[in-house]
């Protein structure tokens, strides 16, 4: 695809449609955005073969100024097929809301409402605009799911998912009033109709060999009842072991793994009504330097720390009392600090998302249970820290990238993590 013109699909009233559009890009001085269309009407097509057949044949619309449109034209109609990441769901909206805003949800729906923006302020549509700034969740969802969690974040996904129950059809309309489909060279869509057809056979054809492979041969039917019983029963049996939960899966308490500049550190957290609770009291965070360290405190009788108040913590003591509390931590559970600072500093591009999405977590996480906003303040999306982090763990091509250097984003950084790191109390 042209580097700067992205096929997209939406999910509309009518059904879904195709068309192009130009993510925000910068000419003489200027900052530009774009959709395949008219002035204020978007170009629509039911499919690859009639945009493949518009874009080929046509002189003058909105993206033909636009520097990488040259390209366009020599693309193949497989190219103007949109991918995975560019399919919006606009009429299932009010399906989504009515989920619990996890990840996926939340990130379904951002890139939803990002596309909707978009779409209102090339179009010029005031009506999406006011619906879209009638609830503060639609403004929030770039952060994720921390705005939505605990109870004041509940209340501001229940907020977000009223409005669109009662709303979104306002959006729905705006976007119907403005979408058209152009009429389009008769040769030139004989043409792509052929492309997409042979397409099309060569996903069937994949399709049925996959089909074909996965079917067990007469032999190997045979050969399965040849294996004994009892190595069957057996196999079951350990299966069925593996799935079982682990002690710390059952008690809803996990044992995590920091790893700072000032070396590797072992404690527990569990969350209580989706608060987060840690290892320690009044926001000081007891760690220990080996796991064996841990177990052998949790075995101390007269310990005070906020986990007492778990129902299920005396099955913990219990363990840890007898010798036999093992403490194992996930590979999820495991948070590296150290290097995030200095991979900040080159930029974007040079950031482990899964490391600083794992990080994010836990600094929020530690400021929420210490009653501290000051994590919160600093990855909002309007301060240059969050909008870089932000942007690293959900980009965005309609957003600007943030420019180096890099200098205010890493001094902010920096400054988080030592205030996590004052709440370590090692022992």
């Amino acid at each position: 695809m042209a580097q700067d013109i992205v096929p997209i699909e939406l999910s509309l009233t009518e059904g879904d449609v195709v068309t192009l559009w130009a993510p925000r890009w910068r000419e003489e001085g200027e900052e530009w955005e774009a959709f395949l269309g008219d002035e204020d009407a978007l170009f629509a097509f039911p499919d690859a073969a009639h945009l493949a057949a518009f874009v080929r044949t046509a002189d003058r619309h909105d993206l033909s100024d636009h520097p990488a449109w040259h390209v366009v034209p020599q693309l193949s109609v497989d190219e103007l097929i949109p991918d995975e990441e560019h399919r919006f769901d606009v009429v299932g909206v009010l399906e989504l809301v009515a989920e619990e805003p996890d990840t996926w949800v939340v990130s379904e729906l951002a890139g939803i409402v990002s596309m909707v923006r978009s779409l209102a302020d090339v179009c010029d549509l005031e009506k999406v605009h006011e619906v879209l700034d009638s609830a503060e969740g639609f403004a929030l969802l770039e952060r994720g799911t921390l705005p939505f969690t605990g109870r004041d974040g509940e209340k501001v996904w229940t907020e977000l998912a009223r409005v669109v129950a009662e709303r979104w059809d306002e959006v729905l309309d705006a976007l119907d009033e403005v979408v058209t489909e152009p009429v389009v060279d008769a040769d030139a869509l004989a043409a792509a109709e052929d492309e997409l057809a042979e397409i099309e056979a060569a996903e069937d054809e994949s399709d049925e060999d996959f089909r074909d492979g996965a079917d067990d041969t007469d032999a190997d039917r045979v050969a399965l009842t040849r294996v004994d019983e009892e190595e069957l029963a057996g196999a079951g049996a350990e299966a069925d072991a593996e799935e079982e939960p682990t002690f710390w899966a059952e008690v809803g308490i996990d044992p995590i793994r920091i790893i700072t500049s000032q070396g590797e550190f072992y404690t527990l957290r569990c969350y209580l009504d989706d608060e987060p609770v840690f290892l320690g009291a009044k926001g000081r965070v007891d760690v220990f330097a080996s796991p064996r360290a841990l177990a052998r405190y949790l075995a101390e009788e007269d310990v005070e720390h906020d986990l007492l108040g778990v129902a299920t913590w005396d099955e913990v003591a219990a363990r840890a009392t007898a010798g036999e509390l093992e403490i194992e931590v996930d590979p999820e559970n495991t948070y590296v600090l150290q290097g995030l600072a200095e991979d900040l500093a080159e930029g974007p591009d040079a950031v482990d998302p899964t490391q600083l999405d794992l990080a994010v977590e836990l600094l929020a996480d530690a400021a929420q249970w210490a009653d501290d906003d000051s994590v919160e303040r600093a990855l909002a999306p309007s301060e240059r820290l969050g909008w870089l982090v932000s942007f690293v763990l959900r980009p965005d091509p309609t957003r600007m990238a943030p420019s180096a250097p890099y200098d205010a984003e890493v001094a902010a950084w920096r400054e988080l993590v030592a205030a996590f790191e004052d709440r370590l109390v090692t022992h």
